[in-house]
């Protein structure tokens, strides 16, 4: 089990379920969209991220993304981490059929992938001193970014890593400075 400092925030009750085999820390439900109607559940994510923070998991598909968008709007003081997991295509086995966008999500993933990367997030309390951090000027250099085929070349890196395929340049420049240094980053951008 990982250690977590802080709560872990999911979409619903079976992310929960199988997360707690991974974690020893409160873990939060939004309830999907619930989230956007419950001030109890705005006044439990603010004060984690305030005590311990926040780390953010929730599934790779659009539905997703808006909700890790929305407790970003929202919690505007302490730590918010987001963990991301990979596009997995598949379905989930208590489903009959696969999502709308075809990809697993977190119930759906291999445990030994979700200590991947919730540890790639810092979720487990690692921290590295001076970092060389990776920065949108980085990007622009390396082609990622504010080029002509900067989304092909950026869509490559991310399935590279074993990102979401929606992944902002903010949340990648996020998610590589909290689990790659400069070097590794560069070794993969070289190898596109």
């Amino acid at each position: 089990m990982i250690h977590v400092d802080g709560a872990i925030v999911v979409e619903g009750k079976y992310d929960k379920i199988k997360l707690s085999r991974v974690v020893d820390c409160p873990i939060i439900t939004t309830g999907g969209f619930g989230v956007f109607k419950s001030d109890e559940t705005k006044a439990l994510l603010r004060w984690y991220a305030e005590n311990g923070g926040i780390t953010v998991l929730t599934d790779s598909d659009s539905a997703g993304f808006k909700i890790r968008g929305y407790i970003k709007g929202i919690v505007r003081k302490g730590t918010v981490r987001n963990a991301y997991i990979p596009d997995v295509f598949g379905k989930e086995s208590r489903k009959e059929k696969p999502s709308a966008e075809g990809k697993l999500g977190v119930e759906g993933i291999d445990t030994a992938l979700l200590r991947e990367c919730l540890e790639k997030a810092g979720a487990g309390g690692k921290t590295v001193e001076n970092k060389r951090l990776i920065s949108r000027q980085d990007l622009y250099e390396d082609g990622l970014f504010g080029g002509e085929d900067s989304s092909k070349k950026r869509a490559a890196l991310l399935k590279k890593l074993g990102l979401p395929e929606r992944l902002s340049t903010s949340g990648l420049i996020d998610v590589l400075n909290c689990a790659y240094t400069y070097e590794a980053y560069k070794e993969a951008v070289s190898k596109l």
